[in-house]
């Protein structure tokens, strides 16, 4: 028997079995006692014995711990507050798995490294080792972020430009279509990194030549985005703009690349994800900073803690640059959620 949507919300709403709140109750409050105990093993575990034994080879620091006990003391507090708000303790619960599944491999790495040698040095090293690493050489890696960003905003805003010239006007003129659609054809599908040689030979710079690499992976993404876009725009919505006296220029720009923007972010984010990874392989194989070339040069070194710092620190990065993009895109396409 099929239920209403009625009876269906009045199934959510009943109250829930004791048993299944203590069962909740105890999942919420797992995350701190995992994190408690990787903390406790961390420190009053007996560490492999070759590191013990040679603490100036093998020092062992307190940013791990630190670091725990802060995400703990955090856990802690949203604990409380869960027992005051219901919103609080949904997410609690939401997140305790991925909590503990994170805390889990965490401890299960610590185990494998530091205190059995089962994964030995200098190709694992543990969690601590590497958090040294990014406070020891914390000038060089802001040098390096810096030097990335730049470079991936560069390379970036110039796809995004040129991509959008190419896409908008490709959908909205036959004749640039005539043009841009045999090129797109021809290069769209050929991954950027390809032509890294070629491009590397050309450019005037490995700056201005990784940029230009950079910005055609960006270029063919948008360009499809804008692309299909615009020439899926409803006709009537023209029709309805030039009723009210808009020009030409107003039809592209206040009709046509509004309508497309959801399209077009699409692109942009499918844009970003390349030029990141064209970013790596320019760093690695030609520009004398950033990021990737901070890897390269640990790596040609056998520090591979500084290798995998710069690991960390990229995925910090290149997250936080998408979720600066997703903002964008949240802010630009409000209007879809009717929040103007």
């Amino acid at each position: 028997m099929k239920l209403t949507i009625w009876e269906l919300h009045q199934l959510e709403r009943a109250p829930k079995s004791r048993r299944r709140r203590v069962l909740e109750r105890g999942l919420s409050a797992l995350p701190l006692l995992l994190a408690v105990s990787l903390i406790l093993e961390y420190k009053l575990a007996p560490n492999f014995a070759k590191y013990a034994a040679n603490k100036i080879a093998y020092p062992v620091g307190d940013t791990y711990t630190v670091l725990v006990g802060a995400f703990a003391a955090v856990l802690l507090v949203r604990l409380i507050f869960s027992f005051f708000s219901e919103k609080a303790y949904e997410q609690l619960i939401h997140k305790a798995p991925l909590y503990c599944t994170v805390i889990g491999i965490l401890m299960v790495y610590d185990i494998a490294t530091l205190k059995t040698g089962g994964l030995p040095l200098p190709y694992f090293p543990w969690v601590d080792r590497v958090l040294g690493a990014i406070v020891d050489d914390r000038k060089l890696l802001l040098d390096c972020i810096a030097h990335s960003l730049v470079l991936l905003f560069a390379g970036y805003l110039s796809g995004v430009a040129a991509g959008l010239f190419c896409g908008v006007g490709a959908g909205w003129g036959p004749r640039i279509r005539y043009w841009v659609m045999p090129v797109i054809k021809l290069l769209g599908p050929i991954p950027s990194t390809t032509w890294i040689s070629i491009i590397l030979i050309a450019a005037s710079s490995l700056f201005a030549g990784s940029v230009f690499m950079i910005a055609l992976g960006v270029w063919y993404p948008v360009t499809m985005a804008a692309y299909n876009g615009v020439s899926n725009v409803d006709k009537s919505n023209f029709e309805v703009a030039r009723t009210f006296g808009v020009g030409k220029a107003g039809l592209v720009f206040k009709v046509a690349i509004p309508a497309a923007m959801p399209s077009i972010f699409n692109g942009l984010t499918q844009g970003m994800g390349i030029a990141c990874t064209a970013l790596m392989v320019a760093e690695m194989l030609g520009v004398e900073s950033g990021l990737g070339w901070y890897i390269n040069w640990q790596r040609g070194w056998a520090e591979f803690a500084k290798m995998y710092a710069a690991v960390v620190i990229i995925c910090l990065t290149f997250t936080a640059v998408n979720l600066l993009l997703t903002l964008v895109k949240k802010r630009v396409l409000r209007w879809r959620e009717g929040n103007i």
